[in-house]
Formats: structure tokens, C-alpha cells, sequence
């Protein structure tokens, strides 16, 4: 009776993700935004069962993807179901949120390399050099209006915006995959531990964002990167160069981040609505000047325990 009843959920989840999988590949519109519940038949069923259980219905669904969407659908099956089922197994084992968001991040990185690396080898489909020839047709057009406008003068300056506009999206490549991933990964656990709540599965809490303390080492690594930047002058296009604007580029993130959480925590000891601080938190992702206020919060909060301090006069 247990393993017949096993065998039913799996065939009732196996049929909600063959579902959910059709109208993300058919239905592009609509798909754009379901895509983000195809992990939830992987998370609901890895929640439950052991690992034998798990990788059975992981088999299952390769060949039902397959049959149902083919190459595509296969894809979509591989990257999701890896991302769900790891996600419920790490639920079973009653870990953090925070501990499921990188382990999940770091899986959802390693698929899209892979899926990059397919696309380009059996596919000829080159994502990136897609998005550039795009890039490069938009230019195209503003270039010609400004031509029939008779502003020929601007053109050299756009074409300079336009050229250091690319090489910084290159360049920033892997900082945009991690944050990509990271997203992605927040937004699934959004949609998807709501619902799997209602049926009884145990979903570790976020703490309070406002007490959120990040390593104090990541300070230190900020600073070296900004050392070997101003110092060390790497040359475009070499490793050191993208390695150090990526290091940059992710670290300015993490003290934007202490920086929002360090202003929740000012808010809550001085009753402040939470409203304000999330509008401010929204501009800072808007506009440049509020954004590097809030990071140099962050850095004071982190380099000179500022939170503290602040708590001593409460």
C-alpha cells in the first residue's frame, strides 16, 4: 500500500510537471512566468521520499519531457528538475533557507554554462552574440535618426557609449549569471514554499532581513579588488581585468545589501513604517547616487560596527 501510494503522487506530480512544461514551451507568454513552477513537482516529491524515490521519478520525467517537449522540453526538464528536486531534498533535511538559495544558485549557474555550451556546439545558437547583434541593430537605428535629424555631431559620442556599453556586458558576464541565478532562485522559493506549505511541508523562516550581518572579510576583499583597480591598472580584455570588475561588481552588491539592512535596522528601533525603507530600497536599485549612499552604509556598518554603537545608545 506504501509503495502503491508513492507510485500515485509520483504519477499525479509526474502529470502536473508535464502540464506545467507544455505551457511553458506552447505558450511562450504565459511561460515566461510558469517556468519559475516547474521545479515545484521535483521539490513536493524530493520533500517526501528517499533518495532511491528520487532519482526513480527523475528518470521518469527525462523520458516523459522528452516525449512531450523533445530536445527542448528535455532541457527545461534537466535544468528544473535538478534545481527542484535538490531544493526538497535539502527541505527533507530541515536546512536554512540561506544554505537552499546557494546550493540552488550554484546548480541553476552550472545548467545555464551547460545549456550556453550545448546551444553553441549542436545548436549553432549563440545567446550572447544574439544579444550583441541586437544591440547593434538598435544602434544602427538611432544612428540613422540621428542622421535624418541632421545631428551627425553626436554620432561619434554614441558610437564611443555604445562600444564601452559592450565590452562592460562582456566583461560582466559572470557576475550577471550569478546574479541572474541568485534571482531566479529567490523568486522560485517565493512562488513555490508558499504552496508547498499547504501541504505539509516543513519550510525553515528567513530571519529578519534587518539583522542580517554579512562576513566582515568581504570588506577586505572589496578593498583589495579597489586596490588592484586603482593600482594595478589591468588592461581590458585580460583575466585580471575580468576578474576584478566581476569581484567589483559582486562585492558593491553585497554592501548594498548590508546597507538596506543596516536602514531596516535604524527603521525598526526608531518605529519607522517599513514602507519608506522598502520605497528607498527600490530607488536604490534605480538610481546611481542612492545606490552608493546606501553601499558606503554598508561599508560603515561592516568596517566600523556601526550597529552596534547605535544599539550602545539605545
Amino acid at each position: 500500500m506504501r509503495n502503491a501510494g508513492k507510485l500515485t503522487e509520483g504519477a499525479i506530480l509526474l502529470a502536473a510537471f508535464t502540464a506545467i512544461l507544455l505551457i511553458t514551451i506552447y505558450i511562450p507568454l504565459v511561460g515566461s512566468i510558469l517556468n519559475f513552477v516547474l521545479p515545484l513537482p521535483f521539490m513536493m516529491f524530493a520533500a517526501k521520499n528517499n533518495l532511491k524515490n528520487i532519482i526513480a521519478f527523475f528518470i521518469a520525467a527525462v523520458f516523459i519531457s522528452f516525449i512531450a517537449g523533445s530536445f527542448m522540453g528535455l532541457g527545461f526538464m534537466l535544468l528544473y528538475g535538478m534545481i527542484g528536486s535538490s531544493i526538497g531534498y535539502l527541505l527533507q533535511k530541515n536546512k536554512s533557507r540561506t544554505t537552499i538559495l546557494i546550493s540552488s544558485s550554484l546548480i541553476l549557474m552550472a545548467g545555464l554554462v551547460i545549456t550556453y555550451a550545448v546551444s553553441v556546439a549542436f545548436f549553432k545558437f549563440d545567446i550572447i552574440h544574439e544579444l550583441t547583434e541586437a544591440y547593434k541593430q538598435s544602434f544602427k537605428m538611432s544612428e540613422d535618426l540621428l542622421r535624418s535629424m541632421g545631428q551627425e555631431s553626436q554620432l561619434a559620442q554614441i558610437h564611443k557609449q555604445y562600444t564601452t556599453m559592450i565590452k562592460t556586458l562582456q566583461a560582466l558576464a559572470p557576475s550577471l549569471l550569478i546574479m541572474v541565478s541568485i534571482i531566479s532562485i529567490f523568486i522560485i522559493q517565493w512562488i513555490c514554499f508558499p504552496i508547498i506549505k499547504r501541504f505539509g511541508i516543513k519550510v525553515q523562516p528567513w530571519g529578519s532581513f534587518r539583522n542580517l550581518t554579512l562576513p566582515r572579510s568581504l570588506l577586505w576583499y572589496y578593498i583589495i579588488a579597489m586596490a588592484i583597480h586603482l593600482l594595478a591598472h589591468p588592461a581590458e580584455g585580460t583575466f585580471l581585468y575580468t576578474a576584478v570588475i566581476n569581484a567589483r561588481y559582486i562585492l558593491e552588491m553585497f554592501m548594498v545589501i548590508q546597507g538596506l539592512s543596516f536602514l531596516f535596522f535604524i527603521f525598526y528601533q526608531r518605529s519607522v513604517t517599513k514602507g519608506l525603507g522598502v520605497f528607498i530600497a527600490i530607488l536604490a536599485f534605480m538610481f546611481p547616487t542612492i545606490h552608493y549612499i546606501i553601499m558606503l552604509l554598508g561599508i560603515t556598518d561592516l568596517g566600523f560596527d556601526f550597529r552596534k554603537r547605535f544599539e550602545k545608545k539605545q
